[in-house]
């Protein structure tokens, strides 16, 4: 009899279960569905937990990035830092809460007598305003790229980007003051001998941090490199012709992270991926849906080991390598 009632009273426990957690019933309805008092149902939902017919989970948001960051690490070998957005956000509004958490990890991640490569663009513009002040003594930060173009000499652009980091970290700073994009090749090979150049140069390959941005696939407006003027329309046609997904430091690349016969290279006044890789610490800030193409080809680069991500994007990307 005792194992009569026990089993009766597991299955009414279920019932009740069922009622309460998968169908949203009151406690009320509940009663009367099975006939019995409101307290009756308090005890029969209080048996379901205890005898394990109910197990229940609490699933942290934080937890569920800890996951996310775990999932990049073990993928991909980089250190993700995944920001949470709303995804009420626009990319703009996702752009400044991303580059907010990376100007206090940048921050953090800069020591005394650094050699600190800074690529331009519009996410290093965004981290640029929310840098914490600090006095680290003997920085030194080296522009990777060039950012003149046949509309301007880039010099303010990069020198509001550059100053506004040098201020905060204390830094004293090296310009490159070249094209972006060279007209032609020679030109590049002839400036890049010349001392001023050159010694510039061998500081970026002596960087031991490198912050960065991405640009994205051809024609997204947010990327400085598609939209002020460095391209031509026969160089965006060369770009979708040759499979490219984006830009680092104006060295353009395909979804494998290849950047081999991309003839536009040859012209970049961007530092080799090869060059990229020596720095020990590579950190690359990046924000918004347009950019997971971007991102999975500087993953597969091996150009990051740090990544400051916004949550939907990183998930965009680990969802597409599936």
């Amino acid at each position: 009899m005792a194992a009569g009632r026990k089993s009766v009273k597991m299955r009414e426990a279920l019932a009740a279960a069922h009622l309460y957690y998968r169908q949203d019933f009151t406690m009320e309805a509940i009663a009367s569905e099975l006939g019995v008092s409101r307290s009756s149902v308090s005890r029969l939902l209080s048996y379901a937990r205890e005898s394990g017919l109910v197990e229940i989970r609490i699933h942290s948001p934080q937890e569920a990035r800890s996951r996310v960051e775990q999932r990049f690490a073990e993928r991909f070998g980089v250190a993700a830092h995944v920001v949470p957005v709303p995804g009420k956000l626009s990319e703009a509004e996702q752009l400044e809460r991303t580059a907010q958490a990376a100007a206090h990890i940048i921050t953090a991640m800069v020591k005394p007598r650094s050699i600190v490569g800074l690529a331009w663009g519009s996410t290093m513009a965004a981290v640029t305003k929310h840098l914490p002040g600090t006095t680290k003594q003997g920085v030194q930060l080296v522009q990777m790229n060039g950012a003149a173009n046949v509309y301007s000499t880039g010099l303010q652009y990069t020198t509001e980007l550059l100053g506004g980091f040098a201020e905060r970290l204390s830094a004293e700073v090296f310009q490159l003051a070249v094209p972006a994009i060279f007209d032609d090749p020679a030109t590049r090979e002839a400036l890049w001998r010349e001392r001023s150049i050159a010694r510039v140069l061998d500081m970026q390959a002596a960087a031991n941090l490198f912050i960065f941005g991405l640009g994205s696939r051809i024609g997204d407006p947010r990327s400085h490199i598609y939209s002020g003027g460095y391209l031509g329309a026969d160089d965006l046609g060369q770009l979708a012709g040759e499979g490219v997904v984006g830009d680092c430091a104006s060295r353009f690349y395909r979804l494998d992270g290849t950047t081999a016969g991309i003839p536009i290279n040859d012209r970049s006044s961007g530092p080799s991926f090869d060059i990229v890789r020596r720095a020990p610490q590579r950190i690359c800030v990046v924000s918004g849906a347009t950019k997971r193409d971007s991102l999975r080809g500087a993953l597969a680069a091996g150009l990051i080991t740090d990544l400051v991500v916004d949550e939907p994007l990183a998930r965009l990307v680990l969802a597409a390598g599936e």
